[in-house]
C-alpha cells in the first residue's frame, strides 16, 4: 500500500454496496437489522441449548453448535457495517478493517464448508455403521475434528488475508460488494496477480469442490443403506436423522455454486452482491429454523430449558428423563 509511485495509494478502501434511494435505504436497514436480530438470537438459542441440555451432548448437536458460531462471525463481521454504512452514508473502510472483515470471512466459508463435510460423515457413521457409532464417534474425536477445522480454517483464511495485504494498490479503491471480499479486493490491486488468481482458482476447486463431493459420496451410501432397510417405519427414521443437514447442505452450496461459478461480467455485479447476500444472511437465518422446526429433540430441549428458567429449583437433567 506504500509502494506506489508519486504516493497515489490510499490507506482505505470505499465500499460501494447498494445504490438506492434514501427511502429504500431505511426500509433495507430496518429488514437487514431485523434479519440479523433473527441469525443472532437463533443461533444463540443453538448454542445455548446445546451447551445446557444434556440430551443434545451428541457429535451431531455438537457439530451444529459450532457451525452455529461460525454463522454468528460471518455474519457480525459484515453485517453490522453495512447497517453503519446504509445509516451514516459512510462507505469508506481502513486498509486493517477490510483485512480484518476478509480474514473472518474466509475463515467462516472454510469452516462451514468442513462442518458440513464432518457432519455429513456423522450421518453417514450414524446410519452405516450404528453399531460402531459411539466407538467410531468417541468425545474426543468429534473434539479433535472440530478443533482441527478451525485451526485449518484460520491458517488458510491467514494466508489469503497476507498474500493479499501486500498488495499495491495504485488506482481505485472502490469495492464493488458489500463488504471486503477476497476476489472483489484482489482485482483492484495494480500488482501482478496473475500468481493470485492461480493461488485463489486452486483452492476453489481443491476446498469447495472436494468437500461438496464428499457429501455426495457419503450421501450415497447413506441412501444406498436406507433402501436395504426393510421396514418404511425404519428407513423413514434413518432418512429424517438426514434431512436437516441435508436441506442446510443445499441451501450452503447453492449460492456458492452460482457465485463463483457463473461467468463474470460488469453487468453481473448487482447479481452478485444479491448471491453474496443471500449466502451472508438468509442462509444463516434459516439454519437454526432447519434444525428446529422439523426437530423434536430440540424442541424437547427449548421445553426442558423454560421450565428451567421458571422453576430454578427443578433440575434440568430429571426434566430430560421426563421429556
Amino acid at each position: 500500500m506504500n509502494d506506489c509511485p508519486n504516493a497515489s495509494s490510499e490507506h482505505e478502501f470505499y465500499i460501494v454496496a447498494f445504490s438506492m434511494s434514501l427511502v429504500t435505504q431505511l426500509e433495507l436497514f430496518l429488514g437487514l437489522l431485523i434479519i440479523y436480530l433473527m441469525i443472532f438470537g437463533g443461533n444463540l438459542i443453538i448454542i445455548i441449548l446445546v451447551c445446557l441440555v444434556p440430551k443434545l451432548h451428541t457429535p451431531m448437536y455438537f457439530f451444529l453448535c459450532n457451525l452455529a458460531a461460525l454463522d454468528i462471525t460471518s455474519t457480525s463481521t459484515s453485517i453490522p457495517n453495512l447497517l453503519t454504512i446504509t445509516l451514516s452514508q459512510n462507505h469508506k473502510i481502513s486498509f486493517p478493517g477490510c483485512m480484518t472483515q476478509m480474514f473472518f470471512f474466509i475463515l467462516c466459508g472454510d469452516g462451514e464448508m468442513f462442518m458440513l463435510t464432518t457432519m455429513a460423515y456423522d450421518r453417514y457413521v450414524a446410519v452405516c455403521k450404528p453399531l460402531l457409532y459411539h466407538t467410531i464417534m468417541r468425545k474426543n474425536v468429534y473434539i479433535v475434528m472440530a478443533a482441527s477445522i478451525w485451526i485449518v480454517s484460520a491458517l488458510n483464511s491467514l494466508s489469503h488475508t497476507i498474500l493479499t495485504a501486500i498488495l499495491q494498490f495504485c488506482f481505485s479503491h472502490d469495492i464493488n460488494n458489500f463488504f471486503c471480499d477476497l476476489n472483489s479486493v484482489v482485482v483492484l490491486s495494480s500488482s501482478d496477480i496473475t500468481s493470485r488468481k492461480v493461488f485463489m482458482f486452486s483452492e476453489a476447486i481443491l476446498i469447495p469442490l472436494i468437500q461438496f463431493l464428499l457429501i455426495i459420496v457419503s450421501y450415497v451410501f447413506i441412501f444406498t443403506a436406507i433402501l436395504k432397510i426393510r421396514s418404511s417405519a425404519g428407513r423413514m427414521k434413518a432418512f429424517s436423522s438426514c434431512t436437516s443437514h441435508l436441506i442446510t447442505v443445499i441451501l450452503f452450496y447453492g449460492p456458492c455454486i452460482f457465485l463463483y461459478m457463473k461467468p463474470q461480467s460488469e453487468d453481473s455485479k448487482d447479481q452478485d452482491m444479491l448471491l453474496s447476500m443471500l449466502y451472508l444472511v438468509v442462509v444463516p437465518m434459516l439454519n437454526p429454523l432447519v434444525y428446529s422446526l422439523r426437530n423434536k429433540e430440540v424442541w424437547a430441549a427449548i421445553m426442558e430449558v423454560e421450565v428451567q428458567i421458571r422453576n430454578p429449583s427443578v433440575n434440568i437433567r430429571f426434566v430430560s428423563l421426563l421429556t
